[in-house]
């Protein structure tokens, strides 16, 4: 693998997707829509001479296909705000897919634990059955057909499933809500029990993991889980936090009935409530298909990983 595109580049995922690819010496086009975020993202990576920035609509063919020209893999990483699911994320899905058969590259799409719905087993394996009891899961495990239907009909695509991800400037993980208003110094809002340990992978950890999958050609037509680094309790991140922060400003745990209520204004709190049960059910991926196949998994302790956020939002908030 020689060169690779970005969709998504300037989210959390995108750009640790970038940085790694960058690490690895590969052309690396980072697409997006917002040519302010992308060049944000060019200064965080050194403007390095290997990146290129693609500004276009992933809802486009030529933009897609225009910007992947070249490139040996393309990483789906884009997020879609959880009230437009239902309109967007099939047909963009779709759109990737042929952008990326166009191109003539190998899709990687970034997904989640949905599909699965509630645990049955665990940890789970790729091999977890798929009972999806909330929409947003349905709607998931339909954009898997989507993309193996795609892969069927010769535009080579693998799955990375991943927990729920922290790191710096990730706005869109449950821990972000936490770990930035501790690292500001504030009062905090922890979503779920805070006794219940639950799992989460550091996104430069993932990134590695994904990089590493993405480039074996016998791992498309396939799906792989990604795992965190083992389980931890909301009173343990909030301890490593306010460690990390000099502070011990209260934290106080949110559930079902706030987020009920929060729902009735707000749609995207709404969208949330639904998730709330694998806060309540921990959902934790084997990673023994990944250790077998492709070797060990990179495993940042909580410990590090969470201050090193933790420094980061306090570095950005200039404490």
């Amino acid at each position: 693998m020689k060169r690779a595109i970005v969709l998504g580049a300037a989210g959390g995922m995108g750009r640790e997707l970038v940085k790694e690819l960058l690490g690895r010496g590969m052309e690396t086009v980072a697409f997006g829509r917002s040519r302010d975020k992308l060049e944000k993202l060019a200064d965080y990576c050194g403007n390095d001479r290997l990146l290129k920035v693609a500004i276009g609509d992933a809802m486009s063919l030529n933009d897609i296909s225009e910007a992947a020209e070249g490139a040996d893999v393309l990483y789906h990483s884009m997020g879609i705000p959880y009230p437009e699911w239902s309109d967007k994320l099939l047909p963009l899905a779709a759109s990737v897919m042929r952008g990326a058969k166009a191109a003539g590259a190998k899709t990687v799409i970034i997904d989640n634990i949905y599909p699965y719905g509630k645990v049955e087993a665990s940890p789970a394996t790729e091999q977890h059955p798929k009972h999806p009891h909330t929409r947003k899961g349905r709607l998931r495990l339909e954009m898997e057909r989507v993309i193996m239907d795609a892969h069927r009909a010769g535009a080579p695509a693998l799955i990375v499933r991943l927990p729920d991800f922290y790191g710096a400037g990730v706005p869109n993980s449950i821990l972000h809500v936490t770990l930035d208003a501790l690292a500001k110094r504030k009062s905090a809002m922890f979503v779920g029990r805070l006794d219940v340990p639950c799992e989460y992978v550091y996104l430069p950890d993932a990134a590695k993991a994904v990089v590493e999958v993405s480039a074996r050609d016998d791992a498309y037509g396939d799906t792989w889980h990604i795992p965190g680094a083992g389980t931890i309790t909301g009173a343990e991140v909030v301890r490593i936090a306010q460690e990390e922060a000099g502070h011990g400003k209260p934290v106080r745990s949110i559930g079902r009935k706030t987020f009920a209520m929060l729902g009735l204004f707000n749609p995207f709190m709404r969208e949330v409530k639904e998730m709330l049960y694998l806060t309540e059910e921990p959902f934790v991926l084997s990673g023994a298909k990944y250790l077998e196949r492709i070797g060990p998994l990179p495993a940042t302790p909580y410990e590090q990983g969470i201050r090193e956020t933790v420094r980061a939002h306090m570095a950005d908030s200039g404490y």
